[in-house]
Order: structure tokens, then C-alpha cells, then sequence
């Protein structure tokens, strides 16, 4: 099984990565019929965390019990505690799930929280802006790899600020390939402007022949 981990920690922001765990963990819209990669929480510890918005949350996993073999992605919300020392085994962790190759979505304090520990300082990143970044302090040197976009992937590392969720979102399942060309399309911009023409072209999408749908040849 392959999952979605996502790292909790208290404060988190709960909006920001709404869209992108329900694709992920339902799988309603992949090309692959059936598929999906599960969420997985995981705290620095099993102790409950509570959420920006009030919600408990108790994580599934700690951050020493995860393997890589069986990582989608690993997600990093904002929040207003990644300042704490505690959170860096999850930072060491990405260090080298990036090495690794695997996906990697930082959102808003996240991406703070990564570009402090040094990981920003030679590859093309954002955030909610560049001074934001500098006011982290830490071993950030990253400055001449800011890009001033709303979000920018950067090989395995995908950057962006706290109103990029749904952005986080589509590149994401862009990244991992779980949408077809036509889907992720379609969905984007259904969410994006609530045209419901644009929810009809999901939908069609979602009629066409996939992967374990194609017919057999003789």
C-alpha cells in the first residue's frame, strides 16, 4: 500500500490541505480505477494535536515509524508552532525523502520552517514572500532562489504560500500522475471558478476508458 502522509502538528492551518488529501485518499477521480493512497497522520509524537480551527486530530504514525518505501508524498501544512525544536526529525526526514526523490508539498509556515533548516538555500522555492522567509532566520540563504510566484515545483519539492491549497493541490496529483490530462483540468478549474461546465467536463472525463478499463487485445 502506498499512502499520503501528512504531518500534524498543533495550530496546524486545516483549509490548506483539504483538497489535495480528499483526491488523494479517495481516489474518486484517478485514472486508475479503484486506486488511491490513503492519509496517514503523523505527529512528532502520538499525542493529540489540535488544529488552527479547534479540531483534535491524533496521529497515526510518529515521525520514526515511517518508511519511504511506502510514501506518495509527505505534506507539510503552516502552522504557527514549526518554530519549536521538536519538529526537526520531520525536517531531517524530508531532507532525505528529497534526496530520495520523493514528493514533498510545503504550504505556508512549512515552507519557513524548511527554508530555516537550510533545505530552500539552493533550489528555486516560495512562500508567502521572501521577507517572511528571512524573518525565520535560521540557515536560510536561499534568497536568489525565490521565485515571487504562487507556487513553484522544484523536482520532488513543491513551495507555496497560504492561499495556494487548491494550487498545492493540482500540482501535486500532477506530479504524482493520478489524473489524466483532461481530469486534472477540468477539476482545477471547476474549483477554481465554480463554473458547473467545468464540473460537466469532469464528469466525461471521468467516462472515458482508463488504464484497468481498456479493452483486451488478441
Amino acid at each position: 500500500m502506498t499512502y499520503t502522509y501528512v504531518y500534524v502538528l498543533d495550530t496546524m492551518a486545516d483549509w490548506e490541505l483539504g483538497h489535495v488529501t480528499a483526491e488523494l485518499g479517495s481516489g474518486q477521480y484517478f485514472k486508475k480505477r479503484g486506486e488511491a493512497f490513503p492519509v496517514r497522520t503523523v505527529g512528532i509524537s502520538k499525542e493529540r494535536i489540535v488544529t488552527k480551527g479547534g479540531v483534535t486530530i491524533v496521529p497515526d504514525l510518529t515521525v520514526d515509524e515511517l518508511t519511504h518505501d511506502q510514501a506518495a508524498v509527505l505534506l507539510l501544512p503552516g502552522a504557527d508552532t514549526w518554530r519549536e525544536v521538536r519538529h526537526k526529525p520531520v525536517l531531517e526526514l524530508t531532507r532525505d525523502w528529497l534526496a530520495r526523490g520523493i514528493t514533498v508539498g510545503a504550504i505556508c509556515a512549512a515552507t519557513a520552517a524548511l527554508a530555516a533548516e537550510g533545505l530552500l538555500n539552493d533550489r528555486p522555492h516560495t512562500s508567502n514572500s521572501l521577507e517572511y522567509l528571512k524573518q525565520f532566520g535560521g540557515d536560510y540563504r536561499g534568497a536568489d532562489y525565490y521565485r515571487n510566484e504562487k507556487i513553484v515545483r522544484d523536482g520532488s519539492l513543491i513551495t507555496t504560500s497560504a492561499a495556494g491549497g487548491l494550487l498545492l493541490a493540482r500540482e501535486v496529483l500532477e506530479a504524482l500522475g493520478v489524473f489524466s490530462e483532461k481530469t486534472l483540468a477540468a477539476w482545477y478549474d471547476y474549483y477554481r471558478t465554480g463554473e458547473v461546465t467545468h464540473y460537466y467536463l469532469l464528469l466525461e472525463s471521468m467516462a472515458e476508458p482508463g488504464p484497468s478499463q481498456d479493452p483486451q487485445t488478441s
